[in-house]
């Protein structure tokens, strides 16, 4: 098992972390008493759904109970089957002050000082100073946007960087109404229909058959070709703008032919690419005759 702790200064950008790390397949959980963190480690052990990679958040709002995270990573440290490894997220104490004043959100440790501020980030970072000592990734956040700093941690963890993101391709038809879900629609209305060839009317485009007419013309294979270039191109972006997922839609009348064979054949593209892929076809079974 593969556990990640995840610590750092209130302030300093922890729950951006935990957000890409369960984006990125990582069983997360916020603001574990570290007293609890090997129990809990326990049970994902013998979890029957094979947990194997967890980010546990860790910080002072656990009040006096966040001392016992250095025993419990000594304990965890000795056993042969989980890699511990801890990530320590900071910034300045000017950044972190400006940061509190601009979200109006109240340090954990406030009412410790009376409200103050500057005496609470200053004790919190004395208390945290072993912590940082020994952790094994240190990121300071003082200067990165929010997109840097989820690229910095997709660069740390993810052994593939399209593992980022997930892509939904999915086939609707006009006729049942617009796909509302979708980052991307494309309307494939303008190909030759199959629905008019007695023999395919009833076949749908997972089909061989109806997906051999459709891609038969030349129009289809150009559009197709042009497609496959535009997501090799916004992919990439998407990625960089921190997405976790996008969804691509095609369209036709009735989803069932020019719509789902473009959506599978993107589908098989995009995966041939490396990327996680799901596949939905809508209205396939709309108005459907046996």
């Amino acid at each position: 098992m593969n556990l990640l702790i995840v610590t750092g200064m209130s302030g300093s950008g922890k729950s951006a972390v935990m957000d890409v790390m369960e984006d990125i397949g990582y069983y997360c959980i916020d603001n574990i008493p570290p007293s609890l963190i090997t129990k809990f480690v326990d049970v994902c052990r013998h979890s029957k759904e094979s947990i194997n990679k967890v980010a546990v958040a860790v910080d002072m709002r656990s009040g006096d109970m966040f001392l016992e995270i250095l025993k419990a990573w000594q304990n965890i440290k000795k056993e042969d089957d989980i890699d511990v490894k801890v990530l320590f997220i900071d910034a300045t104490e000017e950044v972190l002050i400006k940061r509190y004043k601009e979200t109006r959100r109240k340090h954990p440790l406030a009412e410790k000082f009376n409200g103050n501020l500057q005496e609470a980030i200053n004790y919190e970072s004395q208390q945290l100073s072993q912590l940082r000592e020994i952790a094994d990734y240190y990121i300071e956040t003082s200067y990165l946007s929010s997109n840097q700093l989820k690229e910095q941690i997709r660069n740390l963890f993810l052994e593939n960087i399209s593992d980022s993101i997930a892509v939904k391709v999915t086939s609707f038809g006009f006729k049942y109404g617009a796909s509302i879900e979708s980052d991307l629609v494309f309307d494939v209305r303008c190909l030759p229909n199959p629905f008019y060839i007695p023999e395919l009317k009833n076949h749908t485009g997972c089909d061989a058959c109806v997906r051999d007419y459709v891609m038969s013309f030349e129009q289809s294979k150009t559009l197709m070709q042009k497609l496959c270039d535009l997501i090799d191109f916004l992919l990439p972006l998407y990625i960089s703008e921190g997405k976790s997922q996008i969804v691509i839609s095609f369209g036709c009348t009735g989803g069932k032919h020019r719509s789902i064979t473009f959506a599978e054949l993107m589908a098989e593209y995009i995966a041939s690419k490396g990327y996680r892929v799901q596949k939905y076809h809508r209205d396939i079974n709309k108005e459907r005759k046996n």
